[in-house]
C-alpha cells in the first residue's frame, strides 16, 4: 500500500458546485470560470485554466471561432467530434491528420493557439458526443499555431496511468527547428507549451493506480498542483478515493485540487465504486 502523503492538501470540487449551462444543443459543466460562469475562487490551478465537460447533440457543434495564446485540447469520452481549422488546405477535407480529424473515444486533438487560429468542432454524427475541453496557459505568448492529433490505447490505460501530454522537450527557449520537430519530454505523448503533464487511467473495481507527481518530465519540482477529474461516463457507478482519505472520495463529475506536493511524490487513487473508474490527471506547475 502506498504511503499517505500527509503533507498534501486535497480539496474536492463537487460536480454540483461547478458552473453549468444547458443550451439545448450543448450541456456543459465548467470547473473554472468560463464564458458566462464566473467565480473568483476558480480562475486557474497552476497553468490549468479551463476544464469543461461537454455533451453536444447530434448534428450540432461549435462554429468557427478564434483562439490565441492558449494550449487547447479535446479528449473524447464517447461519440464523434470533427475538427476543422483555418490552416487546412482546400481539398484536404477528410484527411486524418494534423489538419482534419474525426475524433472518437480515446482521441486527443491539441491546438497551440499562439499568434491566432480559427477552428470549428462539430458533431456531424447521429449520436451525442461527450468530451472534455481543457485549456492551459502557455509558458510564453506569440507561439506559432500548431495542431496535433493522437489516439491513446484503452488497454494501456487499464494497466497504469498513461501519459497523454507532456512539456515540449526543448522548453520555452525552443528554436524554430525544435518547435517544428515537436518532440515531447515523454515518448509517445503530445507536446504542450506548459510545465504540465496529462494522463488517464481506467482503474478496475477494487484496484489501485499510483501517480508519480511530475512524471519525471517537469521543470518545477516543488509546490506542484495536481487536478484529478472523474468524468460522468458510467451513470454514477464510478467512485474513487485519493490518498486513502475518506474526505477525498470522489463521485462522477467530481474533481479534486491536490496541492503542496512535489515531483516524485506518489499519489494513490483507488477505484471503490461499482464500475471501473476513468480518471484524468492534470499535473501542473
Amino acid at each position: 500500500m502506498s504511503k499517505a502523503l500527509t503533507h498534501a492538501k486535497i480539496v474536492p470540487r463537487r460536480s454540483n458546485e461547478r458552473g453549468h449551462a444547458d443550451h439545448g444543443w450543448l450541456n456543459t459543466y465548467h470547473t473554472f470560470s468560463f464564458a458566462n460562469y464566473y467565480d473568483p475562487r476558480y480562475q486557474n490551478f497552476g497553468s490549468l485554466r479551463v476544464l469543461n465537460e461537454d455533451r453536444v447533440d447530434a448534428q450540432n457543434g461549435f462554429p468557427t471561432h478564434p483562439h490565441r495564446d492558449a494550449e487547447i485540447f479535446s479528449y473524447i469520452l464517447s461519440g464523434e467530434l470533427t475538427h476543422r481549422d483555418s490552416m487546412i488546405k482546400k481539398g484536404a477535407e477528410g484527411k486524418q491528420g494534423d489538419d482534419f480529424f474525426k475524433m472518437h473515444r480515446g482521441d486527443v486533438q491539441f491546438t497551440t493557439g499562439g499568434t491566432g487560429i480559427a477552428h470549428s468542432e462539430q458533431n456531424e454524427s447521429d449520436e451525442e458526443v461527450h468530451f472534455l475541453q481543457i485549456w492551459a496557459l502557455p509558458w510564453k505568448r506569440g507561439l506559432t499555431p500548431r495542431y496535433h492529433t493522437r489516439t491513446f490505447s484503452e488497454e494501456a490505460k487499464r494497466q497504469a496511468f498513461l501519459p497523454i501530454l507532456s512539456p515540449l522537450k526543448a522548453g520555452p527557449k525552443a528554436t524554430a527547428e525544435e518547435e517544428k520537430a515537436a518532440e515531447a519530454t515523454l515518448p509517445e505523448t503530445i507536446p504542450i507549451h506548459a510545465d504540465l503533464v496529462m494522463a488517464e487511467g481506467i482503474i478496475g473495481v477494487d484496484k489501485r493506480f499510483r501517480w508519480t507527481v511530475g512524471a519525471n518530465a517537469v521543470q518545477k519540482t516543488e509546490g506542484r498542483n495536481v487536478y484529478i477529474h472523474l468524468p460522468m461516463t458510467k451513470k454514477g457507478a464510478m467512485k474513487i478515493r485519493i490518498d486513502g482519505r475518506e474526505s477525498a472520495v470522489l463521485s462522477e463529475g467530481d474533481g479534486a485540487f491536490v496541492s503542496d506536493v512535489n515531483a516524485g511524490d506518489v499519489l494513490s487513487i483507488e477505484s471503490i465504486g461499482e464500475a471501473e473508474a476513468e480518471v484524468v490527471v492534470l499535473d501542473s506547475d
